[in-house]
């Protein structure tokens, strides 16, 4: 195989025409004398001599150029990498059939991967949406938080906020957990929102005591880094939110970038954001030592994890449900593999 080319950047965050797009795919490339796997895959950017974002590209830096990924242009494209050659490049998947709410899931196979993981001590990363609080499925989550099964969490300002009101107001959008109005409640989450500026953070309303319990309560006493990206229709936002959104892309990616695992519910546009950061495979930086990077994403509709699926993040376990099923059905079975996979007392 040829050597790859490699053409200067004609001017600052402009792209020499015939660039190579990537994708989250193992990729090698020809260099004189051997072959070298790019740091830090993911979808959509290219492959640059000491940089790695099209958006920080200078002039003059050598980005490679090329269209053919099966090695004849010296870039070769792995697609069939965690299959065995037993199927083509576009049919790349570990799931068998199309997405749908009528396919049975195997939460003990999703629990034994997610058990592993942790006892691996992988980088597990959760990204979350408002439902999961709306869905009463937060203790849930603060129970996988607890018992180290979340190394990372990505969300939006709205998980943010609806969990703050849950702690401070036992309300999510004005709602009772029995699912009933209050009185006033429609105000309750910008309330909420006020009390946390009014502490400066939320690391310090937990430090303060304004905030006893719920999810980012759990994340802040276990010191679990966290990233909350913001949007257009935020209220607020929460003074931890980022408003900036190539900010937000650059702090999301310092975790996706070590993550093992990832699991997304009930969020269409983080999970497709953070599905296009990861790559397919765990890259512990030796060229044979590479494996699948396991994704579960769920949500309601089979139109966002068909969605994921189409944008590249092939590698996903879909899972058609709402959050609340999910996240009880997994927790017990964890639960489950916990104590089958604990050794036994030996008797004295």
């Amino acid at each position: 195989m040829p050597d790859a080319r490699f053409t200067p950047a004609p001017a600052d965050g402009v792209l020499p025409d015939g660039f190579f797009s990537t994708t989250n795919l193992p990729t090698y490339v020809k260099l004189p004398g051997e072959w070298r796997r790019p740091r830090l895959p993911r979808m959509d950017c290219v492959i640059v001599r000491a940089a790695d974002d099209p958006r920080r590209v200078r002039r003059g830096d050598r980005v490679a150029v090329g269209a053919a990924e099966d090695g004849t242009e010296g870039i070769y494209v792995h697609a069939e990498g965690f299959l065995g050659r037993t199927h083509s490049p576009n049919e790349f998947r570990f799931m068998a059939t199309e997405v749908s709410r009528e396919r049975p899931v195997d939460y003990s196979v999703l629990a034994q991967l997610l058990g592993e993981e942790q006892q691996r001590g992988g980088k597990i990363l959760w990204v979350i949406g408002p439902a999961l609080v709306h869905a009463r499925a937060r203790e849930d989550m603060i129970w996988f938080i607890d018992n180290g099964y979340c190394n990372t969490l990505l969300g939006g300002n709205a998980v943010a906020v609806h969990d703050l009101e849950a702690a401070i107001f036992g309300t999510t959008l004005g709602m009772s957990s029995s699912g009933e109005s209050v009185e006033g409640g429609h105000g309750l989450h910008m309330r909420a929102i006020n009390a946390i500026r009014r502490a400066g953070s939320i690391e310090k309303s937990v430090s303060q005591g304004l905030v006893k319990s719920g999810i980012m309560h759990a994340l802040v006493s276990r010191h679990i880094p966290y990233v909350l990206a913001g949007s257009i229709r935020d209220d607020g936002p929460l003074p931890d939110v980022i408003p900036d959104t190539l900010a937000a892309q650059d702090a999301m990616r310092a975790h996706t970038s070590t993550a093992t695992f990832a699991i997304f519910v009930a969020t269409a546009l983080h999970a497709i954001a953070v599905g296009n950061m990861l790559p397919a495979f765990v890259d512990s930086g030796v060229t044979e030592d590479i494996r699948p990077l396991t994704t579960i994403c769920v949500d309601q509709t089979e139109f966002v994890v068909t969605k994921l699926r189409d944008r590249g993040t092939h590698q996903a376990y879909g899972v058609v449900t709402n959050a609340q099923d999910f996240m009880h059905v997994l927790r017990f079975y964890v639960e489950r593999w916990q104590q089958a996979s604990a050794p036994a007392l030996s008797p004295r």
